[in-house]
């Protein structure tokens, strides 16, 4: 099934075209990259499809339905949940307070019943809290549970953005730049995370990454922009074999590596 589809989307900075009329898509139970150089146009890509910007011109789809010009917060309700690069969002509140923070979207009670705390939000407030203690065992998050986010460890910080997207209960979750700078060891915990969160979760994953070892390992397939531009999608194998691609992005001794 189609998850995302974009046609022409495209947006202008002045006299810059920083997405440049991209037609690419997403299918469930894809992991598909996003890469290119710096200035590619990726993050924008992501503002785009997920309502933070709105295109110049151009056309998103979500399981079929247009939501071209939609704000943010409609669309991630809609199952488009993404991360950013900063990791400092939740750095003020606790581990489980992030990922409750999570679940806002999906809170059926009224700050009335909140406040007078009846039978219902002391329902929905045991769900969250069940909830939460399972997000934080299949993210590995269960000992840092009472520590701020801002004094968690680097790699754990990556994590937790994960954590808290996986409360909003995704369907397509975007990952921007998830391993900039994680160490060889955090870097392989991030990719088994991402796996199990597509194979254990069913969620489809779409991440920008520079890093070509988690893009070649994890990707069922990458799509590649330069100067706001799609120049090729594929498979890893394809991608990594295209000549433009190298010349662009990847670098004439990545053939030969």
């Amino acid at each position: 099934m189609r998850l995302l589809e974009t046609q022409g989307i495209s947006i202008n900075f002045g006299g810059l075209k920083a997405v440049d009329e991209v037609d690419t898509h997403i299918d469930e139970g894809e992991i598909v990259s996003l890469i290119g150089p710096n200035g590619a146009g990726k993050t924008t890509f992501f503002n785009l499809i997920t309502g933070f910007l709105r295109p110049t011109k151009g056309k998103v789809f979500y399981l079929g339905k247009e939501l071209t010009g939609l704000p943010a917060h409609q669309i991630a309700a809609n199952g488009m949940v993404r991360t950013f690069q900063k990791t400092n969002i939740f750095s003020e509140v606790t581990v489980k307070e992030g990922i409750c923070i999570g679940f806002h979207m999906k809170r059926k009670c009224g700050i009335w019943q909140i406040l007078l705390n009846g039978r219902a939000a002391k329902r929905e407030h045991s769900e969250i809290e069940e909830r939460t203690s399972e997000i934080l065992s299949f993210t590995g998050l269960t000992s840092w549970a009472g520590f701020r986010g801002k004094n968690l460890p680097y790699g754990k910080q990556r994590i937790l953005e994960i954590a808290v997207a996986l409360a909003a209960y995704p369907r397509l979750l975007l990952l921007d730049e998830p391993a900039t700078g994680l160490n060889p060891k955090e870097t392989q915990e991030l990719i088994d995370l991402i796996r199990r969160v597509r194979e254990e979760r069913g969620v489809t994953v779409c991440l920008i990454e520079h890093n070509m070892k988690v893009v070649i390992g994890i990707s069922n397939r990458i799509i590649v922009l330069n100067y706001g531009k799609k120049i090729t999608d594929g498979t890893p194998e394809e991608i990594s074999k295209d000549k433009a691609v190298i010349e662009a992005y990847l670098g004439r001794g990545f053939a030969n590596a």
